[in-house]
C-alpha cells in the first residue's frame, strides 16, 4: 500500500498562556522587505500609476492631431468661404426671400425651419412617410424632406403659416378645431395642409375616399375618425 504523505509545511500548534500560536516552516521564516523610505515613497511606481500614464499619454497622442487638423471657424467666415454654395430666390407665402450661401443639398424643409424660421412645418421621419412636413408647391402637396431648396425657384410655395393665422383660421383650420382633429398636434400642419390640397384633388365623395386621399399623412395618435369628419364637412360646404 502506497504511503501518503502529505507535503503542505508542517503546522506545531502550542498553547502558551491560553492564546495559539502557530510555527512555520523554516523558510518561511522571514521575508526580506526593502524598508518603504520617504524617498521612496515619491518615486515608487505601482501597476496603477503606470496604465494611468499610459493612459494619459495615449489620449494627449490621440486629441492633439485631431485639435490641429480642425480649427475653429467663425460661422460667419464658414458661410463664406464654401465654393459650391449657392444663392437662390424662393417665393413663400406670397413674398419673396433671397437665400445667400445655400448649401445645395438642403432640403426645402431645412431651409423653411433652419433659414426662414418657418417651424410649422415639422420634421417627422425625414423619409417622406408620415407626412408632417406637408407644404404645397404650385398648389400641390409635396414632402417638403424630400425636395432640395435649389430645385424651386420661381415656384409658389405655401407653408401652414401661409394658410390661416390665429383671429383669421381657413375653414379646413377651423374644422379640425371643431372635431377635435389632433391630439398632440405634431402633425395637424402636415395633415391640414393635405387636407386643403384634397379639396382641389379629384377623389370620390365617401369617408373612404378621403381615408385614401389622406394615407400619406400619420396621425400617431390615431385621430383619423375626427380628421375625417373635418374634411368631411369642409368638402360639404364648399
Amino acid at each position: 500500500m502506497a504511503d501518503h504523505r502529505d507535503s503542505r509545511p508542517e503546522l506545531e500548534s502550542s498553547h502558551e498562556n491560553g492564546s495559539l500560536s502557530l510555527s512555520l516552516a523554516p523558510e518561511q521564516h522571514a521575508l526580506d522587505l526593502e524598508p518603504l523610505t520617504s524617498d521612496q515613497s515619491r518615486t515608487h511606481f505601482t501597476r496603477r500609476t503606470f496604465l494611468s500614464g499610459i493612459g494619459a499619454t495615449g489620449l494627449l497622442a490621440g486629441t492633439a492631431p485631431l485639435a490641429a487638423a480642425a480649427p475653429v471657424l467663425d460661422p460667419a467666415a464658414a458661410e463664406t468661404t464654401d465654393a459650391n454654395s449657392v444663392n437662390i430666390t424662393l417665393r413663400i407665402n406670397g413674398r419673396e426671400v433671397t437665400l445667400r450661401n445655400l448649401d445645395p443639398r438642403a432640403t426645402l424643409l431645412d431651409t423653411l425651419r433652419e433659414r426662414l424660421d418657418l417651424t410649422g412645418t415639422k420634421k417627422g421621419c425625414d423619409h417622406g412617410q408620415c407626412g408632417a412636413c406637408t407644404v404645397h408647391v404650385n398648389g400641390r402637396r409635396v414632402n417638403s424632406c424630400l425636395s432640395f431648396a435649389v430645385m424651386h425657384e420661381g415656384d409658389e410655395i405655401t407653408t401652414i403659416e401661409g394658410v390661416g393665422q390665429p383671429g383669421k383660421l381657413h375653414p379646413m383650420q377651423a374644422a379640425f378645431v371643431q372635431h377635435d382633429g389632433y391630439q398632440c398636434g405634431y402633425c395637424t400642419s402636415g395633415q391640414i395642409m393635405s387636407a386643403v390640397a384634397l379639396l382641389q384633388e379629384p377623389i370620390g365623395s365617401s369617408d373612404e375616399d378621403i381615408r385614401s386621399a389622406m394615407a400619406g399623412n400619420i396621425c400617431r395618435c390615431g385621430a383619423y375618425t375626427n380628421i375625417v369628419a373635418a374634411v368631411r364637412q369642409v368638402r360639404t360646404q364648399a
